[in-house]
């Protein structure tokens, strides 16, 4: 199978063209002719990854591995050193950023992962009634996620309309119209802004919230791959970040 027959396919679940101007999705490092043996699904990659990958396969990735355009290509930045890799071991890149944040993923991390009733959607922003107190709600959040800790804001003591976005989410903070916002990478100054607000916040971190990209989207092809006898391999770069707790067990 060349590269561009699935490519379409994914087109036709989730347009490429639906992604921001600013980011990068779609065919990546390739040709739309080249051919592969196998398939690999991942939220990003990392070397190690890379390492471990067949040569002349296809990875699908959430995060685009280039961003900004690339001035100089010297082996010494996270993306020229993965971009080496990949050319030397003839492996394909395509990625699904934003388009399937809007189309699929939010909707599918607050139902499938949260257990969030999805009333509807707005872009990226997905929105959920609750009608829980917060102490309750966030507890089942990080049960949900498997996280021992939660970085949250309380506004309040009830939630009852909940908005979400996977990943990154704080710039959209004046379009929320909940009062309580479920995003990643939240920052000193975004706590500040949505207290001002009187928006709630939970941190339901970036790697932990969006890696479920790939349990996604193996169900969104599952038939078609069956179809054309191919299977995809889930895999997943390691998430950059380790934590430590200070709180001791007894």
């Amino acid at each position: 199978m060349k590269i561009k027959d699935i490519y379409d396919y994914l087109d036709l679940i989730s347009p490429f063209e639906l992604q921001e101007k600013w980011d990068n999705s779609g065919l990546i490092v390739g040709s739309f002719d080249d051919e592969f043996n196998k398939i690999y699904i991942s939220i990003d990659l990392d070397e190690e990854l890379v390492d471990e990958i067949d040569e002349i396969s296809l990875v699908i990735t959430h995060h685009p591995l280039i961003f900004s355009p690339l001035k100089r290509v010297n082996f010494d930045s996270y993306s020229t050193k993965i971009l080496r890799k990949l050319i030397q071991k003839n492996i394909s890149l395509i990625s699904m950023h934003t388009n399937i944040d809007k189309t699929h993923l939010n909707k599918y991390v607050g139902k499938d992962i949260l257990g969030l009733e999805i009333e509807e959607t707005d872009e990226f922003i997905s929105y959920a009634n609750v009608n829980s107190s917060f102490d309750e709600f966030y507890k089942t959040i990080a049960s949900n996620l498997g996280l021992e800790e939660l970085k949250y804001v309380k506004c309040s003591d009830e939630v009852k309309k909940v908005a979400l976005v996977t990943g990154a989410g704080m710039s959209l903070i004046s379009e929320v119209k909940a009062d309580c916002f479920l995003t990643g990478d939240i920052k000193y100054h975004d706590a500040m802004e949505a207290k001002s607000r009187g928006i709630s916040l939970i941190d339901i971190r970036h790697y932990e919230s969006e890696h479920h990209f790939s349990s996604l989207l193996l169900g969104l092809i599952e038939n078609y791959l069956k179809k054309n006898k191919l299977k995809a391999i889930i895999t997943a770069s390691k998430n950059p970040f380790s934590f430590y707790s200070t709180r001791r067990n007894g």
